[in-house]
């Protein structure tokens, strides 16, 4: 069976990711990282996720990109701000996050021999993150190439980007025709403490607006 990496954050696009990669018949190994989020409610999601799919193997490892910060996500005084359309690169963007999540799962691909990873991001409704742009993931399969083993030795990897061109809406009505549970992913950015959704970030924006549009029940727990 053809193996692959499947980068699973516990939120909507990632989980509709790795129930694509179960449909197409992968041995699928669940890659999670904790860069010091807000919140760890996603990562106990991606667990329920991984366990839920009958994933090979499922690691979560920690990054501490908060060492860093430079983002409303891993610095605790940079505020969420409201979700607005296309309002330019929001202080949610966490510096160099797809570039490094990319690495690791390739690391990950290449000690399992696995030629495929899979990574949810879109380019259509999305928070106009540049490592969402399908400029960088066609870059970063070149860089995979050049920079492994596997691939100096003819093989090839791939990097799986099956959302890329799907609405929000287009994406949950691919979940629902494959199964997927919404009710057991989270998206939000800033959870209460009861693990309510805030309703206003970008990603619960995103995510009402693709229910809405896809005429499919929100079965989110909003504060």
């Amino acid at each position: 069976m053809k193996k692959a990496v499947i980068l699973v954050s516990g939120g909507l696009d990632s989980t509709t990711c790795l129930a694509i990669a179960k449909s197409q018949d992968f041995e699928c190994y669940a890659l999670s990282i904790n860069y010091d989020q807000r919140h760890k409610a996603e990562l106990e999601a991606a667990k329920a996720i991984a366990t839920h799919y009958s994933v090979k193997e499922h690691k979560i490892i920690t990054l501490p990109m908060g060492e860093f910060g430079g983002s409303a996500l891993t610095d605790h005084s940079i505020e969420v701000p409201r979700y607005k359309e296309k309002e330019g690169i929001p202080v949610t963007y966490v510096p160099a996050r797809n570039v490094i999540f990319l690495s690791f799962a390739l690391a990950w691909a290449e000690v399992l021999n696995a030629q495929d990873i899979f990574i949810g991001i879109s380019s259509v409704d999305y928070s106009q993150y540049p490592d969402c742009r399908p400029e960088f993931i066609e870059t970063f399969e070149k860089l995979a190439n050049l920079a492994t083993k596997i691939g100096v030795e003819g093989q090839s990897f791939k990097i799986n980007t099956p959302l890329s061109n799907l609405s929000k809406a287009a994406t949950i009505l691919e979940g629902i025709r494959l199964g997927v549970d919404y009710g057991k992913t989270v998206s939000c950015y800033q959870l209460s403490a009861d693990h309510k959704a805030c309703g206003y970030c970008d990603s619960c924006g995103l995510r009402k607006k693709g229910f809405l549009e896809a005429g499919i029940p929100d079965p989110t727990n909003y504060v």
